[in-house]
């Protein structure tokens, strides 16, 4: 992936294929190669791939909210020049891309969420480790998996690195705090973006009760399971993933 990086102005992405732009939004704990499988195929199927870096730890603690990371993406959406773009969120990527599709919903085709925030937001600040040593750390982030060996030595260093910083612990929790304050329940039946709901059966995170609460809230939505997978479906079940969503996609001449 990392010949496809670039960085103009105050963003960095990654870039990768022609067509139509799928915008990914990384989760809280997720860096940009958690989307390794998505960026490497569905440039193959006719697609542009970007994968902007949200400011997560690095913006004024005012900004550190699910409402600036939207007006974040608009304003890269706009920079890039997109008039439409499939929108896909993981965890709290997911909430990003609802919050947007509600402000800015002319500027979406179309939504893709897998373990996607926004409902059950007790999960994000109980599954974020707030303290602990090392041997905690991993058992934390083993968690999000069904498949315990996903959570390797790089990804678990990532997250005890991030624990470790007083700074990124505070603006962690003040994003898990706004993200409760942006609860989307009373917003989604409002919303008509064709919207493609991808969930591991054994998301632990947010469980199977939450998507299937997305389902029945969002008028225009098709839910599709993924079987011995958990809150990460693109990086446990890559080719499944895609398949469903290319199809999903194909389904709705996106």
């Amino acid at each position: 992936m990392k010949e496809n990086f670039k960085k103009e102005g105050k963003y960095t992405y990654f870039e990768a294929g022609e067509g139509t732009p799928i915008i990914v939004l990384h989760g809280l704990m997720g860096g940009l190669s958690n989307f390794g499988g998505v960026a490497d195929f569905f440039p193959k199927n006719g697609y542009k791939v970007v994968i902007p870096e949200l400011p997560l730890y690095t913006q004024n603690i005012l900004k550190t909210n699910v409402k600036a990371f939207s007006k974040f993406v608009k304003d890269f959406i706009v920079f890039k020049g997109f008039e439409r773009v499939i929108l896909l969120g993981n965890s709290l990527g997911g909430h990003v891309g609802l919050y947007h599709t509600k402000m800015y919903p002319e500027k979406v085709a179309a939504m893709v969420l897998t373990g996607s925030s926004g409902l059950y937001e007790s999960a994000m600040g109980d599954s974020y480790p707030k303290r602990g040593d090392y041997e905690y750390i991993k058992l934390k982030t083993q968690n999000v998996f069904y498949n315990p060996e996903m959570a390797t030595k790089e990804l678990v260093d990532e997250v005890f690195s991030i624990v470790n910083d007083r700074i990124k612990v505070i603006k962690t929790l003040t994003i898990a705090k706004s993200a409760i304050r942006h609860n989307m329940a009373k917003d989604l039946p409002k919303m008509q973006t064709p919207t493609c709901l991808i969930w591991g059966k054994d998301d632990k995170v947010t469980p199977p009760e939450v998507a299937e609460e997305f389902h029945k809230l969002l008028p225009n939505s098709d839910l599709y399971w993924i079987d011995k997978c958990g809150h990460a479906a693109m990086m446990e079940h890559p080719d499944e993933f895609n398949q469903i969503m290319l199809e999903w996609l194909e389904k709705n001449k996106l």
